[in-house]
């Protein structure tokens, strides 16, 4: 894109901008109970359709042509993808913006429902992470549309149906996503990031998955770490944990978690719903252990030392017992590119003019990945975390900031506006 001028405080059409998110505050938090309500656990697919049919007819209502992406191909309920072209003569920005349909939590998860715990907080399943920020987007579009702006650029828009749990194959379970970034100048991603509206995001880790297996000499537990035993399954599963956890502790920025673990004499897991059962007794040496979790890394040179590492440490089993560790690389990392920076400097001088403070590069140790990553070696300029604040995400004390709602969506209708402005590729 063409270097990006110098903004000054509000002027005229901005101030009206503001002017009507204040107007329709209450309609988003409306709309945003409303799909709150609707259960879109990743493995929910008819909840994840009809969340995604709900923002269809809202952005459908703007002009936009919509399109539900099946997701059998890959195993889950699909995308919704958004396309507006703008009228305005000569060359326009294309920005991408990004937001997913589900969330983490499934039917049979006790958290369900929207509830507001005062004038300025609520809490639900997605209120931030990210319902809560598929709204802000929504309604800073209406409210670019309501001021005849919106013609003013080229929007994609693709809320996928499985960011908390990808489908596989994930090339082509996010396709979509990369085929949109080829031709757009800009991804802004609506996640919540850190839960401060004094940060957002211009870099992320990597993300990917890992199956420890591990097998030992079933016996008597009278005979175990005899010599002719062993320490049976689970010992070892917790000594190569353990080993994880020291070997890797000086790598900056790198994280591993183990999220499930299953030991016995008998263990059935199923990766897909990452759940399972185990049969075993006191008196009986474990025989199979099984462990799954997640690596965080931020460049495809720390995973690989990382990878390579842990791999290491199961190799060095002791007797009677054997291991085998597998990966599944995942989401990649998004790097803190000059064209980010530039970005946020944007964002930062339009929440600066708005009267709503300085925003921040926000640490990479403080979010998790997400889909913009997907996106951001492809565009000029990313930014994420510009969504709904609030804290708790992933958790059934998931809350969201509600004071929050209006500024997020100001931010991000002046962002888009000012960008729309310095349209013209050089």
């Amino acid at each position: 894109m063409a270097p990006l001028p110098a903004a000054a405080e509000l002027e005229p059409t901005e101030q009206r901008i503001v002017a009507w998110v204040e107007g329709h505050t209450d309609q988003a938090l409306v709309l945003l109970e409303q799909v709150v309500n609707i259960n879109s656990g990743t493995m929910n697919f008819e909840g994840v359709r009809r969340v995604g049919e709900l923002f269809a007819e809202e952005f459908g209502a703007l002009g936009f042509e919509t399109e539900w992406l099946d997701g059998a191909p890959f195993e889950r309920a699909g995308h919704l993808v958004a396309r507006r072209q703008g009228a305005a003569d000569g060359d326009r920005t294309h920005v991408l913006l990004i937001g997913h349909l589900d969330t983490v939590f499934e039917p049979d998860s006790p958290f369900q429902r929207f509830e507001r715990l005062g004038a300025s907080e609520a809490s639900g399943p997605g209120t931030t992470d990210m319902k809560g920020g598929d709204v802000v987007m929504l309604f800073a579009l209406r409210a670019l549309e309501a001021e005849g702006q919106l013609d003013k650029m080229d929007v994609t828009v693709i809320l996928t149906g499985d960011e908390e749990r990808s489908g596989r194959p994930l090339d082509a379970a996010r396709e979509v996503l990369v085929d949109a970034a080829r031709v757009a100048h800009v991804a802004i991603g609506f996640e919540d990031g850190d839960g401060d509206p004094e940060t957002a995001v211009i870099a992320r880790r990597g993300s990917g998955s890992w199956r420890l297996k591990v097998v030992g000499k079933p016996a008597h537990s009278s005979q175990i770490f005899q010599p002719e035993v062993g320490a049976g399954a689970i010992y070892e599963a917790a000594r190569i944990l353990t080993e994880f956890r020291e070997g890797l502790a000086s790598e900056e920025d790198l994280t591993f978690n183990p999220g499930v673990i299953l030991g016995g004499t008998d263990v059935e897991f199923d990766p897909v719903e990452a759940r399972g059962s185990a049969f075993g007794k006191n008196n009986v040496i474990a025989e199979h252990a099984v462990v799954t979790g997640d690596l965080r890394a931020m460049s495809p040179e720390q995973y690989e030392r990382a990878t390579r590492k842990m791999l290491e440490i199961v190799a060095e089993h002791p007797p009677h017992t054997k291991a085998e560790l597998t990966f599944s690389p995942s989401y990649p990392p998004m790097a803190a590119t000059e064209g980010n920076r530039r970005l946020l400097a944007l964002y930062d001088q339009a929440s600066r003019d708005l009267g709503h403070g300085p925003v921040e590069p926000v640490n990479p140790r403080n979010a998790g990945a997400a889909d913009v990553s997907f996106a951001a070696g492809l565009v000029d300029m990313a930014l994420d975390g510009i969504g709904l604040m609030g804290k708790g995400g992933h958790t059934l004390g998931e809350t969201a900031d509600l004071e929050t709602m209006p500024m997020q969506i100001e931010r991000a209708a002046i962002l888009l506006l000012r960008l729309a402005r310095a349209s013209g590729r050089q």
